[in-house]
């Protein structure tokens, strides 16, 4: 959705978006490898605009980061261009929207966590784990050690299962 909502936009203006950079990490964090890689790439004076879907995917780490970053790119000369926050990051009031906007997304995600904590609380409370629960119970758990018992390797065992490697190995660790 994003990625469309941005092309889109980058039509509007006549422009291709040629390189994506697409975040695994959370945005509470100002050093990730894709926002690293952005800003190096602005730096070497290879980008001229970026377009963000919204400005909290640049950064949800609060108001100084975020004008860290915005400064950064621009003082590359990039043009930065939101897509769904409806405002522009030019001109005399782009530094007041930028700090709300930033404050917003800061709030954000500090909501996001107490949410998440009090979940996890009730949880615990009501004697239920937290998190994804189980692939194998205890006779597939058997399964999976009887398997590697044989000598079979955690490829052998996932393909044999029809699960991922990594919960096979998640089990034999456990």
């Amino acid at each position: 959705m994003q990625k469309a909502a941005i092309e889109r936009a980058a039509a509007a203006r006549g422009d291709t978006v040629e390189v994506w950079y697409s975040e695994k990490r959370s945005g509470k964090f100002l050093a990730r490898p894709e926002l690293d890689r952005l800003r190096a790439d602005a730096r070497a004076g290879r980008i001229e605009r970026v377009y963000l879907f919204r400005l909290d995917r640049l950064t949800r780490s609060g108001i100084r980061d975020t004008f860290e970053a915005v400064e950064e790119l621009r003082s590359a000369g990039t043009d930065i261009v939101t897509v769904a926050d409806g405002f522009s990051l030019n001109g005399p009031a782009a530094e007041v929207i930028l700090a709300v906007m930033a404050w917003a997304a800061k709030m954000e995600r500090l909501a996001i966590n107490e949410r998440i904590s009090a979940a996890r609380e009730r949880l615990e409370a009501e004697g239920r784990s937290w998190g994804r629960p189980r692939r194998f119970d205890e006779a597939g758990l058997a399964k999976v050690k009887a398997l590697k018992a044989e000598g079979r390797s955690v490829r052998d065992i996932a393909v044999a299962l029809k699960v991922p490697k990594s919960t096979v190995a998640r089990a034999l660790a456990s």
